[in-house]
Order: structure tokens, then C-alpha cells, then sequence
């Protein structure tokens, strides 16, 4: 008896090494998942806190603990600033040593600048780590591969991909361009703005999406992250585009795809 059951712990083991481990990090939460080669959740989707301040050392520390107990040899990360070739170029909100409703710290802004985040987390945990930014990845779980793709991810912030044909393109970090009124794309439409004032909140996404939209001439805008699922698909008919509601799995769909040959 005792032999079966460590073939079995065995066989389960095998199994876990060969998912992905999906991790999606947010201004607010951090977002963990046991994915397969094809995106599907194999474990459900679990939470914890952002930790902050948030430093590079503090969050490579974070992530390292789960990565290690996940199991998984492969590590598909979304970070959430601009992210370039295994490097941070803009922490976004990650630089506000209390979150999103604190100022940004120069010094913590300038300890994320050029760091090698995915090269220290494949040396400290020993697996295969691919780190791109939170909004690509959820594009990866989102896109059609058919013309011209915009993917707005809305969270604490607004983040944006950008595919044609099913290739992804590069695109600039938009969530701190300043919008209108002086704010912010992240201050217009990001969750603090939802919770603040919810009557205005989709006329401004409304608007959001159809000036993307038109800029990077897209066919199909896909809507993804947790405030999704408060848009009504209904709000975008008059608009000679379509618009696809994805759901907050989206990310984790995408960290698959980081690995897909």
C-alpha cells in the first residue's frame, strides 16, 4: 500500500511540474494560478495583497516563497509598468510606497528603473521565469489573431496591448498620461474613480476606449481585468467596432502563452 501511495505523490508531482505557474501583479492584489499548456485553470485563482512599500527586493522575496512552493518549473509573470527585454523601464504605481493614493518616491522609482526582475527571479527560484507587462499578458489570453487587436485592461489602473494579426506590438505604458482635467488615464478610469464615482464611470470608459480605439485603428478592442465584468457590452453598440468583454482570467490564460512554441 505504502508503494502506491508514493507512486501517486509521484505522479502528482510530474503533474504540478508540468503546469505553469501564473502570477499576475496588480497595484492592489497579486493574483496566483496553476494553469496547463493550453490556459485552462487547473486551481482556482488566489489574492494576496500587494506588499508595500514595494520594493524590487521586497517583491522578488514575495514572489520567490510562492514560485518555490508552487512546484511548477515554468513562471508566467505580469508585471505592472513598462516592462522591456527581462527589465523594469517604469514601475508604475509600484514606485507609491502606500499604493495608488500615496505620491510616488523618487528613490523607490529609481530603485525599479532598469531592474533585472526576471533574471533575479529565475536565479532565486531556479525555474524558468517569463515576466512581461500585466497588460501583454492578458492580451496573450485575450487576442483572436485576426486584424488589428487593442486590449485595455482595467484594474486599479488602465493598461494597454496592442496586437495585429495575432503578433503583439510594442506599445507605450499609457496608465500616467495625463487624460483630461489633469488626470491621469489611471486616475479616470482605475478602480479609485469606480468606487468615487460609478454613474460616470463607464461614459468615461466610453470615451476611453473609443479614443484608442481610433488611434491605433483597431477592429476589435478587447475589455479584460477585474472591471470588466461591470461593463455592459450593450454601452459600445454605437460604435463601428467591436467589443469583446473578457473575463479577470484573462492574465492567466496569457502566462500559458508566454510558453506556447
Amino acid at each position: 500500500m505504502r508503494g502506491n501511495y508514493d507512486s501517486q505523490v509521484a505522479y502528482q508531482s510530474l503533474l504540478i511540474q508540468d503546469q505553469i505557474f501564473a502570477i499576475d501583479i496588480g497595484a492592489t492584489n497579486i493574483k496566483f494560478s496553476h494553469v496547463n499548456e493550453l490556459g485552462v485553470l487547473v486551481r482556482g485563482v488566489r489574492r494576496r495583497p500587494t506588499p508595500y512599500p514595494c520594493s524590487p527586493a521586497r517583491l522578488v522575496e514575495f514572489l520567490e516563497e510562492r514560485i518555490v512552493r508552487s512546484g511548477c518549473r515554468r513562471v508566467g509573470v505580469g508585471f505592472p509598468g513598462e516592462f522591456r527585454d527581462g527589465h523594469v523601464v517604469l514601475p508604475g504605481n509600484l514606485s507609491r510606497p502606500g499604493g495608488v493614493a500615496t505620491e510616488k518616491d523618487p528613490q523607490l522609482d529609481a530603485l525599479w528603473r532598469g531592474y533585472p526582475l526576471e533574471n533575479e527571479l529565475r536565479e532565486k527560484c531556479g525555474r524558468d521565469v517569463r515576466v512581461v507587462n500585466d497588460a501583454t499578458m492578458a492580451a496573450l489570453g485575450c487576442i483572436e489573431g485576426i486584424g488589428t487587436e487593442l486590449v485595455l485592461t482595467l484594474g486599479t489602473g488602465l493598461g494597454l496591448a496592442l496586437a495585429v494579426d495575432g503578433k503583439l506590438e510594442k506599445v507605450r505604458d499609457v496608465g500616467a498620461e495625463i487624460f483630461r482635467d489633469g488626470k491621469t488615464y489611471d486616475q479616470s478610469i482605475g478602480e479609485r474613480a469606480r468606487s468615487l464615482d460609478d454613474e460616470h464611470w463607464i461614459p468615461t470608459l466610453v470615451v476611453i476606449v473609443e479614443q484608442f480605439a481610433k488611434e491605433f485603428s483597431a477592429s476589435t478592442v478587447h475589455l479584460a481585468g477585474g472591471n470588466a465584468r461591470r461593463v455592459v457590452p450593450s454601452e459600445f453598440d454605437h460604435l463601428p467596432f467591436r467589443v469583446v468583454i473578457n473575463g479577470n482570467e484573462a492574465p492567466m490564460r496569457g502566462a500559458a502563452r508566454l510558453f506556447a512554441t
